[in-house]
């Protein structure tokens, strides 16, 4: 991203600059060739540069980062620039720019990193809203680098115990400046590697507030080319793990034992205590490997409870266990199944439970239970719904579905509302799948009923004794791979169906808010999702008096024998107008009537559709667009005219009929 040029936006003489609303803090180590990304980032922020203070902090760049911010700071009056000598790690200089900071927040953002253009605007105004000490904004991997946690709710207030934020203890993220001095919240100084934990567990800890906004991604993680990123660096494991034994005292201080202690702990399990044990742990010699394991297991005996080893994965199950019985061998013929190659396949065992295919599985050799390979509960159904369409009135459903590492045996559709659950079944096939749901028979042979059913799909396994033996479930919600606009999708158009005896009903697919889960909605009386949304009409006139009403919608589902028929209602009387309809491709239809003069008034323009005991009326609206979207489309007729359309209509049929007789009894006379 090029560096843009700082426009004026200079305080007019006498009046005085507005306090900056947040504070940037850039650390630089030699980042040159990242600096235009994510300094450039922070210049082209849609929120008032005036209301943007940016400080970088040079520690010790060798490779022209510091003479590149030199001539930025010359071009940006809100960018200042501090230098130090290297210090080792990002902590000095972000301390460095917490002391110059004058916002009322402040965001961490790293060097190579970089924010949306947007970032600072909803994150200051979701503190600003929501009084937050910390705002949480979406993270998004780029460059072969993985977000550490994917925010896709955005919330006022959430629980350090109950939301995935405590997985993400970085320092990208806004704090109240103000929150941060009152706790004396600083980064520890030197460290290359997890020298921001201490910051971010005691902030979350100690915050008041906690808010996300997941509207718009705001922060992108980029991994470097170099693959140089601090997480990536060569590390003293053994003197990592006594850091982290120290961090780890430092929560176990601040929340006392107990479940919610350990829902922090099974993070730190994962990100800190037996992250090590990978690739870094194969790269040393024997000796090393029983350095590290010895380094770990202090960490394990203080901090390893029952629900945290039930908690975490088969994998990392093992590495614990391995680790608290001194068991070296098998912790490294773990670790090599999950680092140099893959594990064996889950097994379906005849006692109805999944287990995971490490080495040493039932090994009457070894001391390794059971419980440590299991992961019944955490296999998850992957499944995909590719299309959604309807072919005449029956809905087509295709997709993939697999549980992973067991594949599946039979697939169904279930159709759930209020407690009852129709299921269908599905054509399956190397991972593929295919089902049509049919409203006139999908209630086990019978026509679905009225209101909104929900959509899921539901994949078996089969274990050794086949369809007779003990069976992996799983079920999740379909969720359409598309996820634009459900006006653009003709899968989405509500249509007319047939239910058999029940009789026709308006059905129309639609994604639940905010997870995007489909239903299907059968309404009798069309009233939730009317038919129609977008017919339009026009009236015109000649000259000599002709009148045309013409409306076109698309109008899926219409049966062949239905009857379209323009109506005019005014405040007490309805007359229907003699009407031609075409039908084009795609369910398009045009209908017209043409009339000569018309009842005097203002009357409002409908479509009456007839299909059998199906009734319904449309009202034709205009193309014109108000505030309140398209207007009802109303013909406005002077006078004259009036008594020619009512006898057309049939409405003056008795009157005629009376005054011929009148006229006949006087010839009579």
């Amino acid at each position: 991203m090029p560096v843009p040029e700082d426009p004026a936006a200079e305080v007019p003489t006498g009046s005085r600059a507005p306090a900056p609303t947040v504070s940037v803090i850039v650390p630089v180590h030699n980042t040159r060739r990242y600096l235009d990304r994510s300094l450039g980032s922070v210049f082209a922020q849609t929120l008032d540069r005036r209301h943007i203070e940016v400080i970088a902090v040079d520690d010790g760049s060798t490779d022209g980062s510091a003479e590149w911010l030199a001539e930025q700071a010359r071009r940006h009056p809100h960018l200042t620039v501090l230098s130090q000598e290297a210090s080792g790690g990002a902590g000095k200089p972000r301390n460095a720019g917490l002391a110059r900071a004058t916002g009322d927040y402040v965001f961490f953002l790293d060097s190579d990193d970089r924010l949306d253009p947007e970032a600072l605007f909803w994150l200051t105004r979701t503190a600003q809203k929501c009084r937050s000490d910390i705002v949480y904004g979406r993270i998004a991997g780029a460059d072969g680098r993985a977000a550490p946690v994917d925010l896709r709710t955005t919330s006022e207030r959430v629980s350090v115990f109950d939301s995935p934020v405590y997985w993400s203890l970085a320092a990208y993220k806004l704090f109240r400046r103000s929150f941060v001095e009152r706790h004396r919240l600083r980064f520890v100084e030197g460290r290359l590697l997890a020298e921001d934990l201490p910051f971010g567990i005691t902030a979350l800890l100690r915050a008041d507030v906690v808010s996300v906004f997941a509207d718009r991604t705001c922060y992108y993680l980029h991994g470097r080319e170099d693959n140089s990123n601090a997480s990536r660096q060569d590390t003293d494991w053994c003197e990592y793990l006594g850091y982290i034994g120290t961090v780890l005292d430092r929560v176990a201080a601040e929340v006392p034992p107990g479940a919610d202690r350990d829902k922090l702990m099974v993070r730190h399990f994962h990100g800190e205590i037996l992250m090590p044990f990978g690739a870094p742990y194969l790269a040393r010699d024997p000796a090393g490997r029983t350095a590290m394991a010895a380094a770990a297991r202090p960490l394990v005996e203080r901090h390893l409870t029952d629900r945290v080893l039930t908690a975490l994965p088969p994998g990392l199950r093992l590495r614990a266990h391995c680790l608290r019985a001194g068991l070296d061998d098998e912790l490294t013929a773990v670790v090599r199944a999950d680092t140099g190659t893959r594990p064996d396949p889950p097994r379906l065992d005849d006692d109805g439970r999944v287990y995971a295919g490490y080495p040493y599985f039932r090994d009457p050799q070894r001391a390794l239970p059971d419980a440590c390979y299991d992961l019944t509960d955490r296999v998850v159904l992957r499944q995909r719904l590719l299309r959604q369409h309807w072919v005449g009135g029956v809905l087509h459903l295709r997709g993939t579905a697999t549980l992973p590492g067991l594949g599946g045996d039979t697939v169904e559709i279930l159709l759930r509302r209020d407690g009852t659950t129709h299921r269908l079944p599905a054509r399956y096939e190397d991972g593929a799948w295919r089902a049509a749901v049919d409203p006139a028979t999908a209630a086990d042979g019978g026509p679905l009923a009225d209101g909104v059913w929900g959509l899921k799909i539901a994949v078996a396994a089969y274990g050794p004794g086949g369809a007779a033996g003990p069976a992996l479930r799983r079920e999740a919600w379909l969720v359409p791979e598309d996820d634009g606009e459900e006006e653009s999708d003709p899968g989405f158009v509500p249509r007319i169906v047939g239910r058999g005896p029940a009789g026709p009903a308006v059905a129309a697919l639609f994604r639940s808010r905010p997870h995007g889960h489909l239903n299907l909605d059968l309404d009798r009386d069309g009233a939730r999702r009317p038919l129609g949304d977008d017919l339009r009409g026009t009236v015109d006139r000649t000259r000599s008096g002709r009148t045309t009403v013409t409306a076109r919608l698309t109008l899926p589902g219409c049966p062949v024998d239905a009857a379209l028929r323009l109506v005019l209602h005014d405040a007490t009387r309805t007359v229907a107008l003699r009407t031609t309809v075409e039908r084009a491709a795609g369910d398009r239809y045009t209908v017209r009537a043409r009339l000569r003069g018309g009842p005097p008034g203002t009357w409002r323009v409908a479509l009456r559709v007839t299909a059998g005991p199906f009734h319904r009326e449309l009202p034709v609206r205009t193309a014109a667009r108000g505030d309140d979207g398209p207007a009802p489309l109303a013909l406005t007729v002077p006078g004259g005219g009036f008594r020619a359309l009512l006898r057309r209509a049939g409405l003056l049929r008795r009157a005629g009929l009376q005054r011929r007789a009148r006229l006949l009894r006087r010839a009579r006379r």
